[in-house]
């Protein structure tokens, strides 16, 4: 199985070069309004938020669904208001990304800290991971850890 995560942005040249240039993804797709980035496994597609019928706070809701009415989808669904409605983009969610060892993710933080102000310093957590914390330009929450960390979180409860 391979994970591709979708995010929607204000500023797609922002977003990539975001990606490209601070988290070393490289881009294999490009049009006007979407981008497909790559980084080992890890398949990230850009689109621009203002191609969401609903806009900001959108959700998929199942045809004959019970929440909010918004533009139809191909596949019976619609966009209508989220279930907590209008908020932070990507509130509650935390998008994990795991590298082979301690020594790519401290390079990496090193890279980060350099260039971005807003990154949460390099720690060893109780679960025995290291990892850094930071947000992308449009408030997404990326954690940069290393190893297995679903076994290492396992192991820790």
């Amino acid at each position: 199985m391979r994970l591709r995560m979708e995010l929607f942005v204000d500023d797609l040249d922002v977003s990539i070069a975001f990606y490209t240039g601070l988290l070393g993804f490289r881009v294999v797709r490009r049009s006007a309004d979407y981008a497909v980035l790559v980084r080992g496994h890890v398949v990230l597609g850009l689109g621009l938020m203002a191609n969401l019928s609903a806009g900001p706070g959108a959700a998929w809701q199942p045809a004959g669904g019970a929440r909010g009415a918004g533009g139809a989808r191909g596949d019976g669904g619609s966009w209508g208001a989220g279930a907590s409605g209008a908020g932070a983009r990507g509130a509650g969610v935390e998008i994990v990304l795991e590298l082979d060892d301690v020594d790519e993710v401290s390079a990496l933080y090193e890279h980060c800290a350099a260039r971005v102000a807003a990154v949460e310093p390099l720690r060893l957590r109780p679960w025995g991971l290291h990892d850094f914390r930071l947000t992308d330009p449009d408030g997404y929450y990326l954690r940069v850890t290393h190893g297995n960390a679903e076994a290492s979180e396992a192991a820790a409860v």
